[in-house]
């Protein structure tokens, strides 16, 4: 589970009536990622699919696959309840086809899930329980189901620094005051548990996800499709 001071932000009315603002800004092609881990949950997922989503709030990536797909209904779960409230907002009537969850991967329903996805989160938790809740995940899915993950993933050790110098730029470039930029360079490096690429796609295995393939890179983003 996160840390409490991990999730004060999203817990800031303020902080979280903007919170779109920055994945638009500091992940790239975030709306492009949106509609990609769609089709490839569609791939196997019915046109009657129920979906979980963990990490729900804001709602961005919920509205784009509940456009993209009428027949799907989904569980999002994420544990600031000022980020689902977010999420409502955004879906607007679209919200009716979702069952919203304030908590964690434990709270999610023990039912067979069709997809699973889980957007810009999974940096949040640390090497141990990010595998734990990636085995609480395929646990939760039907046979074969498709499950993408997308989340801060770059390499590590020396190269650090310069990627995350590249994060920091690429803000920078997309709009977000310099010193903004930096502070949220800071964070991460102070913060976020990154692994290299190669962890993570080790962590999704040994959850026993297989037939494993990373779908994005986007300068420190890697994004994965796997299958219960």
């Amino acid at each position: 589970m996160a840390e409490p001071t991990l999730l004060a932000p999203f817990q800031d009315p303020k902080l979280v009536a903007h919170y779109t603002d920055g994945p638009l800004r500091f992940v790239p092609a975030v709306a492009a990622l949106h509609r990609m881990a769609g089709i490839l949950l569609a791939e196997r997922a019915p046109a009657d699919a129920r979906v979980l989503v963990l990490g729900a709030g804001g709602g961005m990536e919920l509205k784009a696959l509940a456009d993209a797909q009428p027949g799907w209904r989904f569980t999002g779960v994420d544990p600031a309840a000022a980020m689902l409230d977010v999420a409502k907002q955004t879906l607007g009537p679209l919200a009716a086809r979702v069952q919203f969850v304030e908590g964690y991967i434990d709270d999610a329903p023990e039912v067979p899930f069709d997809a699973a996805l889980c957007l810009l989160t999974l940096h949040f938790l640390d090497a141990a329980e990010r595998l734990r809740t990636l085995r609480e995940i395929h646990r939760r899915l039907s046979p074969d189901a498709p499950f993408v993950a997308a989340h801060s993933s770059f390499p590590q050790g020396d190269a650090r620094s310069r990627w995350l110098s590249r994060y920091a730029a690429f803000a920078v470039a997309s709009g977000v005051d310099p010193a903004i930029a930096e502070n949220a360079r800071k964070a991460v490096d102070a913060h976020l548990n990154m692994l290299a690429p190669e962890a993570d796609e080790a962590l999704l295995r040994e959850a026993g996800f297989g037939a494993i393939q990373m779908f994005y890179a986007a300068f420190t983003w890697r994004g994965w499709v796997g299958y219960a």
